[in-house]
């Protein structure tokens, strides 16, 4: 017979996922419980591994699973009844084990012929009525047997204990919750069956997990419990100590949930070996029996509170917990909102209550019928004893009691099989009143099956029982959102100097390092480089203020100044592609401070070539992991610098041979982010454009030059002209002087800062520096080493702008 491969294919393929599906990764939404975490505490259960009895080995249970109940490798049962056992992965534990089950370290447990379990004292609550026909029971895998379909789960387990599990083409992610609360919630489901989401949740707050941590935010949670799908984002419970010396540690006592602890330690340690986070000299586990305990311990300068929120964002200290809420539903898998998977539970637990009365009804009525014909069997005692006498056979006898009384088979047998101690009247006494307590007993069965109410509250009032018995305190805070959690509050604002090397080393530290120096003096040593490094950018900014990183390629990428680690004076500072993410033969060449995106004004830029662009700053406001296309450029052209203005001054562009133009702003028009732009200056063979900056009035331009010279000249001195012109002198250029580096637009109040491509920094007032006419070359700020140049200035501004 042909087959078509095509068809086949589906239908085995179907096959195998619903096989998946249904007989293995997904829970029921009635007991929470996968088929194999169903069989191994049914199997417990049948071989009377109860909380009373001693523990018993973990691989005489594994064995009875996989003999009886479970055809697959013993490690995937095993494996399941570690976890089970596992304080730390169940919020409540289903299986008491005694040996090494494992850690949060991510140890492996010992093999199954080492350990020793048996159910945990709230797993009886799974099982409680399961042998009063509660539950349908199906054959198992060869039919030799049968196991409960489903358990009574008495609590809450799907939600109390959370699953997971990958199947083919879906997976589910349900976090455990607080007993306490999840009860709290499902009776008050069961008050009011169209109760609101957000009057449920102020009794299902959030989620609840074992290993504890910090919830931010319920917004997440709520739009799981409103759609099934959402995520909660937990973070590790940490807090700051004081040490002696003037230095603090951080502690770590809760992390997120299913983090392994030796991996997270790992991972600091390499972040900390590869100076992504600065500040942390010791890390160390003091975990014990009593708890966890990871201690962080910071160098003298380091600020806590940054060190800790970088810790947050680049391990797993904070993590995310993906909630996607699908179970099955009678064999079908369904994503569920909370109201659903509760009401599925209420409903589960009214059938287990009616089934249970429906069993205890029938049991009773069977007793009452055979104590109804005791009674006569009593009440005709001589009579009965003639007819045992008299007949040949015990079916003869029956046959004759039957007729003579109007009694049934099983009437005829309890009196054929009753002892002569029933005679007495003690014992005539007793089943008088086991009768009349069976009639009181029926008469109640009855109402409650009589009665929807009757079996709501039965629900109610035994969960509330088990709430009294098993319930405990939450163990997760919930605090407010990563989101709402303002990173700043934590920070100092506070005016600190940023500088950036040649080779993309990155820091900051107080602007107050450097002590003003009088001109000409020796400066001090702001960093060590190494040997053919240098600083390229210099500037001052407070923590608070965005900085954003212009790249020769057009590129904008930006951080906050706090996210920049702080390093001591001689530090050489942190890999800047350690904090952007930038291509191999990407540089980092303007960077500007901003305090937010919201404000009104544009961004000016200038490409070596003379090329300028105005777009405004709005624009700019999405951000991109792999940067923002801030302009195109041209082939072999490269940025070189960027302002920010209003939209109604006028710039001036210099160049590295002493030319300079000065021009308005409004010259430039207006164009997109990714615009090339206009001509702004045309250059002369082998010149190009070294500084670009705004014209302020009462003010000068301010140039340095390689050899360390430098002057002021007042912008009166520099007429308007119109872009794209070659300019006009600004500085005389000898092989004295050098050409030029970097020049500025100063006033008397400001004081500027150079530094040398050995790393040489000097901090002087304007007002030291003499004020000279554009042609003249100017006199020596700052005395260099031999070999050695300046290759920056930047300019402070204490109070106002300068």
């Amino acid at each position: 017979m042909q087959i078509n491969i095509e068809d086949e294919m589906k239908k085995s393929f179907i096959d195998y996922a619903m096989s998946v599906i249904v007989q293995r990764a997904l829970p029921d939404v009635r007991d929470g419980l996968k088929p194999v975490h169903r069989r191994i505490l049914y199997a417990m259960h049948d071989l009377g591994f109860t909380p009373d009895k001693p523990h018993r080995k973990s691989a005489t249970t594994v064995g009875e699973v996989l003999g009886k109940y479970h055809p697959h490798g013993d490690a995937a049962v095993y494996d399941t009844m570690v976890r089970m056992a596992q304080d730390f992965s169940h919020r409540y534990m289903l299986i008491d084990g005694h040996g090494n089950f494992g850690s949060v370290d991510g140890d492996s447990p010992a093999a199954m012929r080492y350990t020793e379990a048996r159910m945990a004292k709230i797993s009886m609550e799974m099982m409680r009525d399961i042998n009063k026909e509660t539950v349908d029971f199906i054959p198992n895998y060869d039919e030799s047997l049968k196991e409960p379909s489903v358990l009574p789960s008495r609590f809450p387990n799907l939600l109390v204990n959370g699953s997971n599990g990958i199947a083919v083409g879906m997976a589910t992610s349900i976090p455990p919750h607080n007993l306490n609360e999840v009860i709290d919630g499902v009776i008050a489901s069961i008050d009011d069956p169209d109760i609101e989401l957000d009057e449920l949740m102020k009794h299902i707050k959030a989620p609840d997990f074992p290993t504890g941590g910090l919830i931010m935010g319920r917004e997440g949670v709520k739009k799981a419990y409103a759609t099934g799908r959402g995520r909660v984002i937990v973070r590790a419970k940490a807090e700051i100590e004081a040490m002696s010396s003037n230095r603090q540690r951080i502690v770590v006592y809760e992390i997120p949930y299913q983090v392994n602890k030796a991996n997270l330690i790992e991972k600091i340690a390499d972040l900390v070996k590869d100076k992504r986070i600065e500040g942390i000299s010791d890390l160390r586990d003091e975990s014990d029996r009593e708890g966890m305990r990871i201690v962080i311990e910071l160098k003298r300068d380091a600020n806590a509170n940054v060190v800790l929120n970088l810790l947050y964002k680049h391990t797993q200290l904070q993590d995310t917990f993906s909630i996607i809420m699908l179970a099955l539903d009678r064999g079908q898998p369904r994503v569920m909102d909370l109201k659903t998977m509760i009401n599925h539970y209420i409903a589960h637990q009214k059938e287990i209550i009616i089934r249970r009365t429906q069993y205890d009804l029938r049991k009773a009525e069977e007793r009452a019928h055979i104590l109804e014909g005791l009674r006569i069997a009593l009440d005709n005692i001589d009579e009965i004893i003639n007819i045992l006498r008299s007949s040949k056979t015990v079916p003869e006898a029956k046959e004759r009691m039957m007729e003579r009384f109007g009694l049934s088979d099983a009437q005829a047998t309890a009196i054929a099989e009753m002892r002569l101690k029933s005679l007495t009247g003690l014992e005539r006494g007793k089943i008088e009143e086991e009768y009349l307590s069976l009639i009181k007993d029926i008469e109640y069965y009855n109402s409650i099956l009589a009665s929807e109410l009757m079996v709501s509250n039965i629900v109610k009032n035994e969960l509330l029982e088990i709430k009294k018995v098993y319930g405990d305190k939450r163990r997760s805070k919930i605090t407010q959102s990563a989101e709402e959690f303002n990173e700043e509050d934590l920070i100092d604002e506070q005016e600190v100097a940023v500088t950036l090397t040649h080779y993309g080393y990155i820091k900051r530290l107080p602007a107050d390092t450097y002590k003003s120096q009088r001109r000409g003096g020796r400066g001090i040593t702001a960093l060590q480089t190494r040997e053919d490094d240098f600083v390229e950018h210099l500037f001052i900014t407070s923590t608070h203020n965005y900085l954003l990183f212009f790249t020769n390629k057009g590129r904008m990428y930006r951080l906050k100044t706090y996210e920049i680690p702080e390093a001591g004076r001689q530090a050489k500072g942190t890999a800047l592609v350690n904090l952007l993410h930038l291509d191999g033969d990407e540089k980092v060449s303007a960077v500007i401070p901003i305090k937010g995106f919201e404000d009104e004004g544009y961004l000016i830029f200038m490409t070596k070539k003379g090329t300028i662009k105005k777009t405004e700053l709005k624009q700019y406001a999405s951000q991109r992991v792999t940067g923002l296309n801030a302009i195109t450029l041209r082939d072999e052209d490269e940025l070189i610098s960027v302002k920010l203005t209003r939209g109604t001054s006028e710039l001036m562009a210099i160049t590295r041979h002493g030319l300079s133009i000065r021009f308005p702003e409004s010259d430039v028009r207006d164009m997109g982010r990714s615009a090339m732009g206009v001509k702004g200056v045309t250059l002369n063979p082998d010149d190009s454009v070294i500084a670009l900056d705004i014209v302020e009035e009462n003010a000068e331009l301010l140039v340095i030059s390689e050899k360390g010279f430098g002057k002021r000249t007042p912008l009166s001195e520099y007429r308007v002209q119109s872009r794209g012109g070659k300019g006009i002198k600004t500085s005389n250029i000898t092989g004295k002087t050098g050409y030029l580096v970097g020049a500025k637009v100063v006033k008397d109040d400001c004081e500027v800062m150079l530094i040398s491509a050995e790393g040489i920094i000097i901090r002087m007032a304007i007002d030291g520096i003499s004020v000279m006419g554009r042609s003249t070359q100017g006199v020596t700020l700052m005395k260099l080493a031999e070999n050695d140049s300046v290759v920056a200035l930047a300019k402070i501004v204490p109070d106002e702008e300068c």
